[in-house]
């Protein structure tokens, strides 16, 4: 689906925000693009997209070049930035004037999308909404595209703690195998139980791309005590239940993945993890 290679990037020519950076996504996937605060992230997304273009590297999105910015792609693409446009039109005739870019939008998907998010008036002006508000219409719509590519970036900012819950059952319900979801956040606890690949950036580099399963093969996921003895510990946290820790899974058991603690993990003890995928 998205083939990034040897990728560097800079917005001016002081700095570069990303170097040599490579990163293969698959199809039929929701993939959880983690890291800190101005590491790239929205960057990465925007090249993706063909909104800035690389300075050395190739992107193959979909099989086009995002450069391009051909309408074979941009209506199989829909990107939601964090900052949302400022417009002065109804929810209705936004998607009068934005539906028609899309071949595969469904009306009715949309209207069932906005009632399960509490919006009932379509006649209501984009630019008198909340924030939250208007964070829901622009999530609804994108699902509501059936785009085979769908980039969110910090999707779950501005919504409340119910409206993330809808949030993620709407898009578990709505991708499949012919779609591939990137959402950007720097808030991991959003997307439990939602992501099945996980992205992370650290130094505006991918350090770690691996599939859940993969990651809850080869580490292990456990409470310890403060005098308990753990042999093949990566990392530790202490906390007021315990010792959390990310360990080796040398027997092969079962544990519930804790992305904020892999992703802890990730950033303190990168090398030592990564050897083992």
């Amino acid at each position: 689906m998205v083939n990034v290679q040897n990728v560097t990037f800079s917005y001016t020519k002081k700095a570069e925000l990303l170097t040599n950076l490579s990163l293969k996504l698959e199809t039929g996937r929701i993939h959880g693009l983690l890291g800190k605060n101005g590491e790239g992230k929205s960057t990465l997304l925007k090249l993706i997209s063909g909104l800035v273009f690389p300075k050395v590297g190739t992107i193959d999105t979909m099989g086009f070049n995002p450069s391009k910015r051909l309408p074979e792609m941009l209506r199989e693409i829909y990107f939601l930035p964090e900052e949302l446009p400022q417009l002065t039109l109804s929810i209705e005739n936004y998607e009068k004037v934005y539906a028609p870019f899309y071949p595969n939008f469904s009306a009715e998907q949309f209207n069932n999308y906005l009632k399960e998010f509490d919006i009932d008036n379509k006649k209501s002006m984009l630019n008198k909404l909340s924030h939250g508000q208007k964070k829901k219409v622009f999530v609804a719509f994108g699902l509501a595209t059936n785009t085979k590519l769908l980039l969110m970036d910090e999707p779950t900012n501005g919504l409340d703690i119910p409206s993330k819950g809808q949030f993620r059952r709407m898009v578990a319900s709505n991708i499949d195998e012919n779609r591939c979801l990137i959402i950007s956040t720097h808030q991991v606890h959003d997307l439990d139980s939602l992501i099945d690949n996980i992205i992370i950036m650290e130094h505006h580099e991918i350090v770690f791309n691996q599939p859940i399963e993969e990651i809850t093969k080869k580490l292990l996921f456990r409470v310890a005590e403060r005098n308990e003895k753990t042999d093949h510990v990566l990392y530790s946290e202490d906390t007021l239940r315990g010792l959390y820790q990310v360990c080796k899974n040398t027997t092969g058991e079962d544990s519930k993945l804790d992305i904020e603690l892999l992703f802890n993990a990730i950033i303190v003890n990168t090398k030592e993890i990564s050897k083992l995928f």
